[in-house]
């Protein structure tokens, strides 16, 4: 077997790699290893017993990151996991109208820096870590054995890569296609754009609250905030709705938000968006017409911890606005997806935009995970998305 760099951690850093957590932290590093970035290293504790395969790092905060938890080759061990997530959306996706989900899921399914997703017959690879990056032809290579998709599409930018000291790359890494296509979600079409838009255009980890808006929409007029592409207000129609509104600043999103509502025969007059701020757009909401569910499914406000407090405010005042649109019986799905906010403290939050909109407020369900989206029992870091379907009294 290859013989790789050591890392040593210090003693009392060594029961987060025993829990399999995936991240090490400079602070963390007793020995650093004789190693180029993006290397493969072995990681050992102060005696010497073996913890774990780690990608290294050495500009990083977090400069290693494991890989394999078990001695052996790490590699076939990084394989072994890509076949297993593969076969796990295999079973879920088997039976269902859908051609669009996640492969692979970062910590997750145990890989570090690795996202796949699934748009039909092409697959949309991010990755994240310096060490994945340098296994780009490696991971082509297994994903067209075990998937035998029509092509490879690279999407890796965003902050993680910044973090990494990587560069943004886009391209295809195998084969060629169009980069704009139609992918079918429980019945819906959506038009995939792999150049230049966020998460492809379909935020996949939403799939189950989509569902949920789909089933308590009928005879409702629906408000989707931070809206995108239209998800949800396509499902609301789908649904039942009898009317929805879409709002988002990206006005390019909603003019196919707009065409997601032709593609699927859904009637247009029924449908309108709204080129604007969120917040700005609640303020002068009352001179509309009325709402009696609303979809508040913002970015992340907390990217950072130093941005937590700024955003437990712009949480409530979203949901303080539009509680107080909203009639007696009304619905509010709030959503967040800031990992800083744990699930209690946007609770709590929730809590206190209810008291000041001076509402009877319910929780009545809690967000559905998506399948596709695993959260990894010893990287609780992979449990990020939250949301609340809530009745406004």
């Amino acid at each position: 077997m290859e013989k790789y760099p050591v890392l040593i951690v210090k003693p009392e850093a060594d029961i987060h790699l025993r829990n399999r957590h995936h991240a090490i932290f400079k602070a963390a590093v007793a020995r650093v290893p004789k190693a180029e970035d993006g290397a493969i290293v072995e990681v050992r504790a102060n005696d010497n017993s073996f913890l774990c395969y780690a990608h290294w790092n050495s500009r990083a905060y977090i400069c290693g990151r494991a890989i394999a938890f078990r001695e052996g080759d790490p590699l076939a061990q990084v394989r072994e996991k890509i076949e297993r997530a593969v076969r796990m959306r295999e079973t879920y996706f088997r039976n269902e109208d859908t051609d669009a989900f996640r492969l692979v899921n970062a910590e997750g399914d145990g890989l570090p820096g690795l996202i796949v997703d699934r748009y039909a017959d092409v697959l949309a690879v991010q990755l994240t870590t310096m060490g994945m990056d340098r296994l780009r032809e490696w991971i082509g290579d297994i994903l067209m054995e075990i998937v035998k998709p029509k092509a490879i599409f690279e999407k890796s930018s965003g902050p993680a890569r910044k973090k990494e000291n990587l560069e943004s790359a886009e391209g295809w890494i195998r084969g060629d296609a169009d980069t704009t296509f139609t992918v079918k979600e429980r019945g819906l079409q959506y038009r995939i754009g792999l150049l230049g838009s966020q998460k492809t255009g379909l935020f996949l980890d939403q799939r189950e609250m989509r569902s949920l808006v789909r089933k308590h929409a009928e005879g409702r007029t629906v408000l989707d905030i931070c809206s995108y592409v239209g998800g949800f207000s396509l499902n609301a129609l789908k649904g039942g709705a009898l009317a929805a509104d879409a709002v988002d600043y990206d006005g390019a999103a909603l003019d196919r938000a707009k065409e997601h509502v032709q593609m699927n025969g859904l009637d247009a007059s029924r449908f309108n968006t709204y080129p604007e701020d969120a917040f700005d757009f609640l303020r002068r909401t009352p001179a509309l017409r009325p709402y009696d569910f609303i979809i508040l499914d913002p970015p992340a406000f907390a990217k950072r911890s130093a941005d937590l407090e700024p955003a437990k405010k712009a949480y409530t005042d979203l949901n303080r606005m539009a509680m107080q649109i909203l009639p007696p019986g009304g619905l509010l799905l709030t959503c967040s997806c800031s990992y800083q906010m744990d699930r209690q403290l946007f609770q709590t939050t929730v809590f206190h935009a209810a008291r000041q909109a001076r509402k009877d407020v319910k929780i009545i369900q809690r967000h559905h995970l998506a399948y596709d989206h695993p959260v990894n029992i010893y990287h609780p870091e992979t449990d990020y998305l939250k949301s609340l379907l809530l009745w406004v009294g």
